[in-house]
């Protein structure tokens, strides 16, 4: 069984980074601030999603497969991995609290993963993101 998530998805290290969040709230930016860092693309706008063996599997979504949108420069094209295991949830929340001690949880295609909310403003969002990823993602 596979799902279509409305998510923007990048891999690090070879662990797939869900990003949610209303329209404009920054998804495909935080994307690139994580590619320019070393990150993969997986999808942007959407991210194809597979259980496979207890573990979500991340991929691109075949209708937007290998473009990611820049604010003011349109859709690009993109180079992109797939089948790549989801290890975080990142929720870009205004609203987000200040301190966490655990993720929260989400369940997604019957997986459980950690959820992390998080401020979507800062030069250093990305960083705080590897980190959150570092702390509370599935190893």
């Amino acid at each position: 069984m596979s799902l279509v998530h409305q998510a923007t998805c990048v891999a690090i290290q070879g662990r797939a980074l869900l990003i949610e969040g209303p329209p404009g709230s920054g998804k495909s930016s935080l994307a690139l601030a994580l590619i320019d860092r070393g990150a993969a693309l997986i999808g942007d706008d959407g991210v194809t999603l597979e259980r496979n063996e207890g573990r979500l599997i991340a991929s691109p979504p075949p209708h937007t497969a290998g473009l990611i949108e820049v604010r003011n420069l349109g859709l690009l094209d993109w180079p992109i991995v797939a089948g790549v295991p989801v290890a975080l949830v990142l929720r870009l929340d205004h609203e987000a609290p200040r301190f966490v001690e655990q993720a929260e949880r989400l369940t997604l295609g019957g997986i459980d993963l950690p959820l992390i909310r998080i401020w979507p403003g800062g030069e250093i969002l990305a960083l705080k993101v590897e980190l959150a990823l570092a702390r509370f993602g599935i190893g």
